[in-house]
Parts: structure tokens; sequence; C-alpha cells
């Protein structure tokens, strides 16, 4: 899942891959980035981020190191950085909907994040009200490291993953976790079907991506809120019978709009 043709030309962009990622130390940190957010602005640098978490303590960590560790974690999996275009959208689209944050944070940490993304078929082929173990999540990041993590390692991963999975919503409990529907608004549809259009994706094909395959909703739902998502300006989408066509004006600078040319 989540195989790409070209990843030096996406991380342009700001997708990462590799076999790392923050949930070998933390969750996603939703608590964490929605304070961040609710203080530091839309238009804010690096820099403004890193003196609210780190001079200002604003997510109250309890060491200086422990604030450097929470500004390193969230510049890695969100990148907070308006010249990274991936984050600059995510921040342009999380203050038009509260309830679609959850969700928005799973799709930027599933664009960053190798061990969040290894664990999608778990999520995705278990049916509402299944359980999903730990033990579940371990076997497939053991079968997957290869040896590469330990036990204790992989058990400390798998915990974490399954933490983010709930925060969006795809899983509910807390020591027996269910899969659950989370709740998808247009502005997720919106961002997963950009990710998709990074990827080079147009017209049908970007609603069989895989951006769009982890919403967990059948095509008939995701046409109708791209028709919603149109009707609040998040993009343009034009349908003549079974000809579809979607545009994100605005949302590329022009060097990205001559790397997306580049790998068409």
């Amino acid at each position: 899942m989540f195989s790409v043709e070209d990843p030096a030309g996406l991380a342009r962009f700001g997708f990462k891959f590799g076999k790392g990622g923050v949930h070998a130390a933390r969750t996603m940190m939703l608590a964490e980035v929605q304070r961040l957010f609710e203080v530091v602005p839309e238009a804010a640098q690096r820099a403004d981020y890193r003196q609210e978490i780190v001079d200002d303590n604003l997510l109250d960590k309890p060491t200086a190191n422990a604030r450097k560790l929470s500004f390193r974690h969230l510049c890695d999996l969100y990148a907070l950085d308006p010249d990274t275009c991936l984050f600059r959208i995510f921040r342009r689209l999380w203050s038009h909907q509260s309830d679609a944050q959850p969700v928005l944070a799973l799709q930027l940490s599933l664009a960053r994040d190798a061990l969040l993304r290894i664990s999608v078929p778990i999520i995705r082929d278990a049916p509402p009200g299944a359980q999903v173990t730990r033990e579940q999540m371990e076997q497939r990041f053991a079968e997957w490291s290869q040896g590469g993590f330990s036990p204790t390692s992989i058990e400390a991963i798998a915990q974490r993953v399954n933490g983010s999975w709930t925060q969006a919503g795809y899983l509910s409990g807390h020591v027996k976790k269910l899969r659950a529907r989370p709740l998808i608004t247009p502005v997720n549809l919106t961002f997963g079907l950009f990710l998709a259009y990074l990827e080079g994706r147009r017209a049908q094909r970007l609603f069989s991506s895989d951006w769009l395959r982890v919403l967990d909703l059948p095509e008939e739902q995701l046409i109708a809120l791209t028709q919603a998502a149109a009707q609040r300006g998040l993009l343009v989408f034009r349908r003549t019978g079974a000809v579809m066509e979607v545009r994100f004006p605005g949302y590329l600078s022009e060097q990205e709009q001559e790397w997306l040319h580049e790998q068409a």
C-alpha cells in the first residue's frame, strides 16, 4: 500500500520515505498539534513554532530536553514549515472544519511516517466492530522489519500506532481496540485528493488512490464529499457523465507546478 514510482520527486513536496518514523517514539501527537495551532498563526515560520514549543513551553513539557524532543518529533511528522507544500496546504485546511482535524492529522502523518503507513492493511481489512489487537500490529511490524527491530521496540511501536488510529477515530476503546468508522469530511476528502494529485493521478484515477481508500468510504460517498468540497471553495470539481475533473487552484507555487510537470 502507498507504493510510489518517484519517491525522490514526491519528497520535494514533503512526503517522507524510508524505514523509520516518529512512531518509533511517539503517536501522531494530535493534542499537541491542536494546542499548537490554537496559538501559532497559519503564516508562521518554523522558528515561530520553535519559539512556542522550546522557549515558551506552550505544550507544558517538564524539561528543556522534552521540549526539544517534542519540537523535533513534530517537525519530523508535520514539517511545521510553510515552504513545505504538504504542511502549507494541511495548515490551510486545518481551520476550515474542527471535526476534520483528527483524520487530517492522520493523513499528513501517513504521508510522512513509514511506520504508520505499514499498519494501514491491518486497519483497512478489519470490518467495523472487529477487534484489532496489538499482537496483530506486532506481527505486521516483525514481518516488515525482518529483524530490524527488537521485540520490545516492536511492542512499543504497535502500541503507539494503535494510539494514532484511535486518535483519528478508526479504533475505539482503551485496552480492547475495536474497529470504528471515522468521521470523514469534505476537508479530509480534499486533502486525500490533493495527495493523490501530487502523485500524478488525474480524473477518475484520483478516486482509486490509496489516499482515498484509507478514508474507508464507497465511491459514491467520495463523489458526494467532493461536490461538497467544491461548494465550499476547497477545490474545483466538474463532472460530465463518467468524465471527472478535479483541480486545486492556488495550491501550488510556480516551483511546485514545475516539479509536478517534471513528474508527468
